[in-house]
């Protein structure tokens, strides 16, 4: 079974057009996807959690 693919916190605002602050607000708000924090602090948030995060905000709109 392959791992599931892991995103960099700048792949995923890229990939959401959004500035890194504008991220940790939302983290610290509980409104953006789940995230997996590494021991030396970094952040990865998996493909298949943004992609159920986005469609959860599709589904709420």
């Amino acid at each position: 079974m392959a791992r599931p693919q892991m995103l960099k916190l700048p792949e995923v605002c890229e990939e959401l057009q959004i500035s890194r602050s504008t991220f940790y607000d939302w983290r610290a708000k509980n409104r953006a996807p789940r995230c997996i924090k590494l021991p030396n602090g970094d952040i990865r948030v998996r493909r298949t959690d943004l992609e159920n995060w986005l469609n959860d905000l599709e589904d709420a709109a």
